[in-house]
């Protein structure tokens, strides 16, 4: 299972890099950041499958393709700006966590304008 292999990565780059962290924490810095890459590109073949899924699903129900995009981009939005964040507290830079957080969520906040308008045009027709 993938999973196995996700988590033996995080290990071996925890121990890696606390071993190394008083020696060199640049040096250990690196080893986290290649290994959060490493385990999101494990990831990244998984979602692919989840997309395709979704976008059949929304074929299926007659979703416009517009709207499973926009809620995917705000998907990826979250989890690229969460992933970003953590690698800025494990960097020991709270405050630039604290505004990847911040843009974050106003993308999210922007991306939703559409889907937001859709929702309230839809409920101001139904209402006579």
């Amino acid at each position: 299972m993938e999973i196995f292999q996700i988590v033996a990565v995080g290990l071996i780059a925890t121990i890696l890099s606390v071993l190394i962290k008083n020696e060199k924490p640049e040096v250990s810095m690196y080893i986290s950041l290649t290994a959060g890459i490493i385990i999101f590109l494990f990831i990244i073949t998984r979602l692919q499958s989840v997309i395709e899924i979704l976008g059949q699903l929304a074929n299926k129900v007659n979703i416009d393709s517009i709207y499973l995009s926009i809620v995917l981009k705000i998907v990826g939005i979250a989890y690229i700006a969460e992933f970003g964040a953590q690698v800025c507290k494990d960097a020991g830079e709270g405050v630039m966590a604290s505004k990847i957080e911040f843009a974050g969520k106003i993308l999210i906040m922007v991306m939703a304008v559409p889907i937001l308008v859709s929702l309230m045009d839809l409920i101001v027709n139904m209402v006579p």
